[in-house]
């Protein structure tokens, strides 16, 4: 009778072992069948993706002009070495040996920690270690711009070539815009986006290689799937909204030409230099401010270009 009952027991233990991974794999499944559709689950997002990728499609082909530019952020090593020490940039980056490692580290710490909102209160400086302080004391969270701004300067000043680039839509009476970030990939040579805002998002092909902006643009344009990650958050509703929402936004683009620290602290300094706009040919771009050393231009591969201090 005691072999007996220790039998039954073992037996319940096995059936409820059984139980909990049948439940998990369960979960996993339903999970993983989410993440197949996510663009799929809310239809107006198709809708929308349909209508703005129309739009990509018909705006025909970049093409090269006479415009000159160089686009590339502009070191400095002081700067570089306080934002380091202050946010203790190595412990963030940990062991990572990776270029695109180290930047989903540094994302991940900016998305966790600052949430989505539009400020309230404009902040009186716009560098890295002054919008922390103002998360702290002013407000908690703030928009994309200031998102893309303060992980700019974190990934420069892990030697990382980065940019923000604004993302714009072709409706002029379209107010809304995104600001994410690009980051240089030797080990891949090629640029990736990568997006602290909105719980933090990036993009891949089927393989999992980081996506450009120009690689985005060009997916949406001939159907190819895009794999955004929402690896720091959100959930699968807000990928549906982010497909379509990017669509909108990769019409145009403008960045400045020598991003550097504190880029935007004072925008009445004249020293902030000069801003770039690629457009499809014969496209007017709006919101361009009457700065005549301002560039517009069609030429994707110089607006596009490696950085100038990579060989």
């Amino acid at each position: 009778m005691t072999l007996r009952k220790g039998f039954k027991k073992v037996l319940v233990v096995f059936w409820h072992v059984f139980a909990v991974i049948g439940v998990l794999a369960t979960v996993i499944l339903i999970i993983g069948s989410f993440r197949d559709i996510d663009i799929k689950i809310n239809p107006d997002y198709e809708i929308e993706l349909e209508k703005y990728s129309a739009l990509l499609q018909q705006a025909g082909d970049y093409a090269p002009d006479t415009t000159s530019f160089n686009i590339h952020s502009l070191s400095d090593s002081t700067k570089a070495q306080e934002i380091k020490a202050y946010f203790n940039v190595d412990s963030i980056v940990g062991c990572s040996t990776s270029t695109w490692d180290k930047t989903l580290r540094l994302a991940r710490f900016v998305a966790s920690h600052v949430p989505h909102a539009n400020q309230q209160v404009q902040p009186e400086k716009r560098n890295a270690i002054a919008l922390w302080e103002y998360t702290k004391n002013v407000e908690p969270a703030f928009n994309c711009r200031l998102h893309s701004i303060m992980l700019f300067e974190l990934l420069t000043a892990a030697g990382i070539n980065a940019t923000f680039i604004t993302c714009l839509p072709k409706d002029s009476t379209d107010s809304d815009c995104h600001v994410v970030n690009q980051v240089w990939l030797p080990e891949l040579n090629k640029w990736a986006m990568i997006d602290s805002d909105f719980n933090g998002n990036y993009a891949t092909d089927k393989s999992g290689t980081p996506l450009s902006l120009a690689e985005m643009r060009e997916r949406y344009i001939s159907g190819d799937e895009i794999y955004f990650h929402d690896a720091f958050a959100a959930g699968s509703n807000e990928i549906c909204f982010y497909y379509s929402y990017m669509a909108k936004n990769t019409y145009w683009f403008a960045s400045w030409e020598t991003p550097t620290y504190d880029q935007e602290t004072d925008m009445q300094n004249s020293n902030t230099g000069r801003y770039i706009r690629l457009v499809p040919p014969g496209f007017d771009p709006f919101r361009t401010g009457a700065d005549s050393d301002d560039i517009v231009t069609s030429d994707a591969s110089q607006f596009w270009a490696k950085p100038s201090n990579i060989q």
